[in-house]
């Protein structure tokens, strides 16, 4: 497993500084910026990073999101606003010690992505995630520091025993799996109106479920028969 800690849009050094830091704590390396608001040869990073500053200066920069999201085979998107409703599934996120159970089983590029201090992901950012995970935190004031959320999953990451890899099914391979779930969809006239809710609930249980090579390539050829056959029956 390759974990990628992704900062969105980051506004203060010493956040940045921070992170590089936790990260050489818990033994990760690999450090993305998009679009951050500061020099990373500031003082103020440089500072916060202490012997980790090597880290910010093998950071990679990218201008957006969507960048990030095509280099990585598994992007889980981080918020401290969660849905309870099971009918809302955008934010409907996976509790971070389960993730860590199961991300520790891959082979892969893993990405975690960390929103702006001030306001998180944006939505449209989050439909492109595989799966939001959460830190429990009181409903009182969840909104957690940027460098301590980044702790407490770094932590879960690395305390999840060891087991068995698998090869993970690629990002590519991910979205060509989406791509024919919508064909599916449209093969079988499913309302319109309930498409993309479905799309996001089902790019959610794919998500968690965290598919193997093997499982992409047996549910590919599972929803190719099934187009095939609505097509033979007459549906789109």
């Amino acid at each position: 497993m390759e974990l990628v800690v992704i900062l969105i849009e980051p506004k203060y050094a010493g956040n940045a500084g921070a992170v590089a830091r936790l990260m050489k704590n818990f033994g990760f390396h690999s450090l993305w910026l998009v679009s951050p608001k500061f020099s990373l040869d500031s003082e103020e990073c440089i500072k916060y990073a202490m012997h980790a500053y090597d880290i910010i200066q093998k950071a990679k920069i990218f201008e957006s999101f969507e960048e990030v999201v095509e280099k990585v085979d598994f992007m889980a998107g981080t918020s401290s606003i969660e849905s309870r409703d099971d009918r809302r599934h955008l934010r409907k996120a996976m509790d971070v010690k389960e993730f860590g159970r199961g991300a520790r089983k891959l082979d892969g590029t893993i990405g975690i992505a960390f929103g702006r201090e001030d306001y998180g992901l944006l939505n449209e950012e989050i439909k492109k995630c595989d799966v939001l995970i959460k830190i429990p935190t009181s409903n009182e004031y969840p909104a957690m520091n940027l460098s301590h959320a980044v702790a407490i999953v770094l932590y879960e990451l690395s305390y999840s025993p060891p087991t068995p890899y698998r090869e993970l099914a690629d990002g590519k391979e991910k979205e060509k799996l989406h791509e024919f779930i919508s064909i599916l969809l449209d093969s079988i006239n499913y309302p319109g109106y309930k498409k993309e809710k479905a799309k996001i609930l089902i790019r959610r249980i794919i998500g968690r479920a965290m598919i193997s090579k093997w499982e992409f390539h047996t549910l590919m050829g599972i929803i190719s028969k099934i187009i095939e056959q609505c097509k033979s029956n007459g549906f789109k």
